[in-house]
């Protein structure tokens, strides 16, 4: 029995007429978010890192989506002011998960 036999059987089980809602939290995110996020390498102390610019929204939403981004990649970094700094030339890999996020993304000195 895989998965889907089993969502089946759930669905079988749920009284009819009842709709489960289920909340895209990306969607009410990506409302607010209307310019693309700017994506660019920087070099902080002769170090690479990847700066995430021109985030809208709120404080609590920034620092969720910089530390998913710091858990994908690995690495260190903060946030604040509308900016996430991740240690490290994660351009690429950042800018792959913000468009699976649904973000539209900018891309500045990728190569």
């Amino acid at each position: 029995m895989d998965w889907r036999d089993k969502l089946s059987g759930l669905k079988a089980e749920l009284p009819e007429g009842e709709e489960i809602q289920v909340r895209d939290v990306v969607d009410e995110k990506n409302k607010k978010q209307k310019e693309p996020l700017r994506v660019e390498l920087d070099k902080r102390n002769g170090k690479p890192a990847t700066l995430i610019t021109d985030f809208m929204g709120t404080d609590d939403e920034l620092k969720e989506l910089a530390k998913m981004l710091k858990i994908k990649c690995g690495a260190g970094g903060s946030s604040r002011d509308g900016e996430i700094l991740v240690q490290g030339d994660f351009r690429v890999k950042i800018s792959d998960v913000l468009l699976s996020m649904g973000f539209k993304v900018k891309k500045i000195n990728f190569k």
